[in-house]
């Protein structure tokens, strides 16, 4: 019994160091494991009608801190600052 208990651990190693092994040549290969989740981007919202854009697709008004982002030339047109 002891036998078969010390194959199963010199086994469960060698198959750990086999794997940590393909791993690393993997990544020498320069495949990169995702981690985390997806990568994610950052949405603004439209003052006007409340939709959420991606700012490189908006359309803006204003320069700094002031920039406002719409979803259109309408929004744009209608959005007046309180």
């Amino acid at each position: 019994m002891t036998r078969i208990i010390l194959w199963a651990i010199l086994v469960y190693i060698l198959l750990r160091v086999g794997w940590r092994l393909f791993q690393s040549v993997l990544e020498g290969l320069g495949y990169r494991r995702q981690v985390g989740g997806p990568n994610t981007v950052g949405l603004v919202r439209d003052p006007v009608c409340g939709t959420f854009v991606l700012p490189s697709r908006a359309l803006t008004s204003g320069t700094g801190t002031n920039t406002r982002y719409f979803c259109s030339e309408k929004c744009r047109q209608d959005y007046s600052p309180k």
